[in-house]
């Protein structure tokens, strides 16, 4: 792309929406995720055994040094909510 880009220029100035929403998602997941985790006496282990997911990984994410994908995320949503049905 040329440097005077109107697209490039816009994104150097404002950021890129997308990746900020992602971000976002990301870290409100992760805070949701392991204050169910500590209230169903859960593991990030078993979570990521659950989503078949490397535990670095899930505790990178869980504090915040990591981001997953939309897919990944809703992958983790729909565990959380069979976590939580299970009283």
């Amino acid at each position: 792309m040329e440097k005077n880009d109107f697209v490039s220029i816009w994104l150097a100035e404002n950021g890129n929406p997308a990746i900020e929403e992602l971000t976002q998602l990301n870290l409100d997941v992760a805070s949701k995720t392991s204050k169910t985790l500590t209230a169903k006496n859960l593991s990030a282990n078993e979570l990521a055994v659950s989503l078949d997911i490397n535990p670095d990984e899930i505790n990178r994410w869980l504090m915040g040094r990591h981001s997953f994908s939309v897919k990944i995320i809703n992958e983790i949503l729909d565990t959380m909510a069979d976590y939580s049905a299970k009283s």
